[in-house]
């Protein structure tokens, strides 16, 4: 075997947001830890998370418990959640923040001093604990504050590029370092994936550089189950104009916080397409709106906090028939709020400081003054790992995932918030049972000659030596596709192309060249890249054209409805066949308890 640079460790996570750090932190108590992240410590794509952490503590509305969060979560799923991965999420999210402040997290306050929680879409009551709307900058530097003291080993801008395997169990993984290119060798007894999501495969997207799949790939291609694919998340407000920051986040916290969004005649269109599910617990009249995001228990929601999916569309609607923003989207106004508030400006710099400074500096507008221009930005998938409810484990022995990367809590659609409290619930569970695994069970034994093997063709891009494909190009050409075929609304005809266009950018990307040396070198991270966005695009297209029905995220032109007797009853799961093409396979959601089932009649 080549000399590389070779770790050991009792647990390996890799990825350093707020699932993977707190995956690590519960790991430590125990076991040896090495923490491998793709950029720098701190810097994961957890800190531009805004709005909150769902918990249902009931320090703003004493009628919220962990039913109601659980019959929300379950609802805003359309169903096609695991129901014990909700429920456990929802019981064990107020221990998990409450964890976080004894660990130093400062939270916005009630005037009794407790966490102050506030409204978000899809939720029944004030839920998300937050920092301003900074809340996930918050979280990653309290988790990683804390995680320097447990004795963790982190490695810095270092990606994975395999999962190694001692027959049917992981025993390892190999990867490079980004700064200097050199290999570098990890040994486990078990793995942790928290690498995130998916979004740098679509071309408008609010995600960071590093969201390029590479959690879902290293699974699906060590043989573990990949699950509800089909949904990705478009959140509807991610800014629009100028071209430079399109797809980036505007925070759902600036609709919980009064927010109201209109078209380019002043109306507040929401009001028209107000779901069935969510008819009695939406506002009639948008006096009653502002009655429930100020306070008033006897309102309900405005319809602008209704599920992401359903505002997406409806700005979709707005600008396809001709009554959208100046630049393709919608206006979310807060500033209207000075008609309620004499200190309306103050109030707005408080709440939403974050907002109203991305604004200023990079669109040259004031949000206290005047309206954004918004549209829906690709944002999170639902799908992922499919992995056991308590234990985090997925199909492969000693390989764990939690946070983004794993599936089953959220179903067809996420609620807002519930991401940052996955993270935690998850992720500690991940951390600890994988610590558990790797107390009894040894290490494994890695095979040498794969290891050389994985090397060589990692460096096939350099060896080309500008001879071949661009890796930029394959990757614009691969995300301008996936806008274009798999985007928000979809149809048969351009599913089916997009899985034609995807295997013919996998064969490019075969022949994908970088100019230079392994040193400091961004195409060649690119080229290796490739192979991560084209496993999770094929995944999503192919579960997408075989759902055929619409349902949370997945719209479909084709089949507009839903299907409740055979689609609401099944998800679909993606593995790689034993001749290496992707399959895909119908099986029944997993089943409610009657307990279950009557917190969700009781919650309607």
């Amino acid at each position: 075997m080549g000399d590389f640079q070779t770790h050991e460790h009792d647990v390996l996570v890799i990825g350093a947001g707020g699932a993977g750090l707190r995956a690590a932190i519960e790991a430590a108590g125990d076991c040896s830890v090495g923490l491998v992240c793709k950029s720098l410590l701190g810097k994961a794509h957890t800190v531009m998370a805004e709005g909150g952490v769902a918990a249902a503590m009931a320090n703003v509305d004493e009628r919220d418990g962990w039913e109601t969060h659980f019959a929300d979560t379950m609802r805003g799923g359309q169903y096609l959640n695991n129901p014990m991965m909700a429920e456990l999420h929802a019981k064990e999210a107020p221990a998990r923040v409450h964890e976080l402040e004894e660990w130093g997290a400062l939270f916005d306050r009630t005037r009794d001093g407790r966490i102050l929680q506030r409204n978000f879409g899809g939720h029944a009551y004030p839920r998300l604990a937050h920092v301003g709307d900074r809340t996930g900058l918050e979280m990653i530097r309290t988790l990683q504050d804390h995680g320097i003291h447990q004795g963790l080993e982190v490695y810095m801008e270092c990606t994975v590029i395999e999962l190694l395997k001692d027959g049917d169990r992981v025993v390892g993984a190999f990867g490079y370092d980004r700064e200097r290119g050199r290999f570098r060798l990890f040994k486990a007894k078990s793995i942790v994936l928290a690498t995130g999501g998916v979004g740098r495969a679509f071309k408008v997207t609010s995600n960071s550089w590093e969201y390029t799949g590479d959690g879902h790939s290293l699974a699906y291609h060590a043989g573990a189950d990949l699950l509800d694919m089909e949904f990705i998340q478009f959140h509807p407000t991610g800014m629009v104009w100028p071209p430079s920051v399109r797809g980036i986040l505007v925070t759902e916290g600036v609709r919980g916080e009064g927010g109201i969004l209109t078209n380019s005649e002043g109306k507040r269109f929401m009001f028209d397409d107000i779901p069935e599910l969510y008819k009695d617990s939406t506002a009639d009249t948008p006096e009653e709106g502002w009655r429930y995001v100020t306070g008033d228990k006897e309102a309900r929601r405005p319809p602008e906090l209704l599920t992401r999916d359903h505002v997406a569309r409806c700005i979709l609607k707005e600008v396809s028939e001709g009554r959208g923003s100046p630049h393709g989207g919608a206006f979310l106004d807060i500033a209207w709020i000075k008609e309620k508030f004499a200190n309306s400006e103050e109030h707005i710099k408080k709440k939403l400081p974050s907002m109203y400074h991305q604004f200023k500096q990079l669109a040259n507008l004031d949000i206290t003054k005047e309206p954004m221009e918004v549209g829906p930005t690709t944002h999170y998938v639902m799908g992922g790992v499919r992995v056991d409810a308590e234990t985090q484990m997925s199909t492969v022995s000693g390989l764990f995932a939690a946070g983004e990367v794993a599936a089953g809590l959220h179903g067809a659609n996420r609620l807002g918030g519930n991401s940052l409290s996955d993270l935690l619930v998850f992720g500690k569970r991940a951390g600890e049972y994988a610590a558990k695994f790797a107390q009894e069970n040894g290490g494994g034994k890695i095979d040498d000659a794969e290891v050389d093997a994985l090397a060589k063709a990692a460096l096939e891009p350099l060896e080309r030596d500008g001879d071949g494909e661009n890796p930029y190009e394959i990757q614009r050409e691969l995300q301008e596709m996936m806008q274009d075929k798999v985007g928000i609304i979809r149809e048969d005809g351009l599913m089916k192309e997009a899985i034609d266009d995807i295997a013919k950018l996998a064969e490019r990307a075969t022949q994908a060249t970088a100019h230079g040396n392994r040193e400091y070198n961004p195409g060649w991270h690119t080229a290796l890249d490739l192979k991560c966005l084209l496993t999770v695009s094929e995944a999503s297209a192919r579960a997408a054209l075989e759902r055929r029905e619409s349902r949370g995220a997945q719209t479909r032109n084709d089949f507009p409805d839903k299907d409740p007797d055979d689609w609401g009853q099944h998800n679909l799961l993606l593995r790689k066949g034993a001749d290496g093409a992707m399959e895909v396979d119908k099986v029944p959601v997993v089943p409610q308890t009657e307990q279950q089932k009557k917190i969700i009649e009781d919650n309607q």
